[in-house]
């Protein structure tokens, strides 16, 4: 635009420049020897306007030439601007390993930012950016967490995505999954996930199906397991074998195992069947001592419990010690109390 403009005032400038030597200078005309070759007679108004023209042609080369820099500039400028959203986008998607090659030294300094940072939405800004991508994903990010299953395939995210996660799990909570299909193909999905959707599971589960996917064992779902022993619904008969190994798919402490014995007494469980269990899980884990204690005290079998406590040491169980001799004082308080 700039440059059309100068032509034509160019052009003005030598029409005045011409006319006014023609008019008021001179109207007579020249001939000039070059290298000894006698060229043409030209007007000396010509002659004067010549080399304003070649000002005219090198300045205008000069401008094309820095509009040409200036333009391939804006290019990378505009290619980085736009890589720059694409890396705002997965930011907000918490894309992992995203990485990005930017030519303008500002854009790489956001880049660089942007790939070691997360970001989240503090408010709903979606269509309010006036830049379609953002305001796309931001739609897509409100969606999920309202409880909406979208489409999440075009931004390329693993299973292990926060965002993948929450929208399988609203996918898996608004009916269009099955835990047992999620279960089954567990590479599709994360742990976490799997997991959540493990404890879901083992509610209503057959004692086969609880032991396919007991890899997903959680302590919410051990204890949803015991609670199902001997229970009026969903009732649930497991070997103290096959309990002690859904037991060992997980790192129980005391506190864990006095819990699982609580559980266990809740849900009806044989006390013959319950101190077996704590009896049996003693021989391959000293943790459990404290819960069959617990289990000992609880179905007031004193006679095992005193043998117990007798041959331990004296510093040993101290809290079940207490309770054992209120309990000779004819205190009855309970085992709870002391845990």
């Amino acid at each position: 635009m700039y440059l059309k403009r100068y032509t034509i005032a160019s052009l003005i400038w030598m029409a005045i420049v011409g006319w006014f030597v023609y008019a008021y200078v001179t109207p007579e005309t020249f001939a000039v020897n070059l290298f000894g070759t006698q060229m043409p007679a030209l007007s000396i108004a010509l002659l004067v306007v010549i080399p304003v023209f070649i000002l005219y042609i090198a300045s205008t080369a000069h401008m094309w030439f820095h509009s040409l820099v200036r333009t391939f500039q804006d290019r990378k400028y505009q290619k980085d601007y736009d890589k720059i959203i694409d890396a705002i986008v997965d930011a907000y998607v918490g894309k992992a390993n995203r990485h990005y090659e930017f030519r303008t030294p500002r854009y790489k300094l956001l880049g660089m930012l942007l790939e070691n940072t997360a970001i989240a939405p503090l408010k709903d800004i979606a269509g309010i950016t006036k830049n379609e991508k953002i305001d796309t994903i931001l739609e897509v990010i409100n969606k999920i967490k309202a409880g909406e299953v979208v489409d999440l395939k075009p931004y390329g995210l693993k299973a292990e995505n926060e965002l993948v996660i929450a929208n399988k799990r609203n996918k898996y909570k608004n009916g269009g999954l099955t835990a047992e299909a999620i279960l089954s193909n567990s590479t599709k999905y994360a742990d976490v996930l799997c997991k959540e959707v493990y404890v879901d599971f083992v509610q209503t589960a057959p004692l086969e199906g609880i032991e396919k996917y007991k890899e997903y064992m959680s302590e919410e779902a051990l204890n949803i397991i015991f609670a199902r022993i001997n229970a009026d619904e969903n009732r649930i008969e497991i070997p103290n074998e096959q309990l002690i190994a859904l037991m060992n798919m997980l790192k129980l402490d005391k506190k864990n195992l006095i819990n699982i014995s609580r559980t266990l007494s809740k849900s009806g469980m044989i006390p013959e069947q319950r101190m077996k269990l704590f009896e049996t899980l003693i021989e391959s884990n000293e943790d459990a001592m404290d819960a069959y204690l617990y289990t000992l005290f609880d179905l007031e079998m004193l006679a095992p419990a005193d043998e117990i406590l007798d041959i331990a040491s004296a510093d040993e169980y101290l809290n079940f010690r207490a309770y054992r001799a209120l309990k000779e004082c004819g205190k009855n308080f309970h085992i709870d109390m002391f845990i």
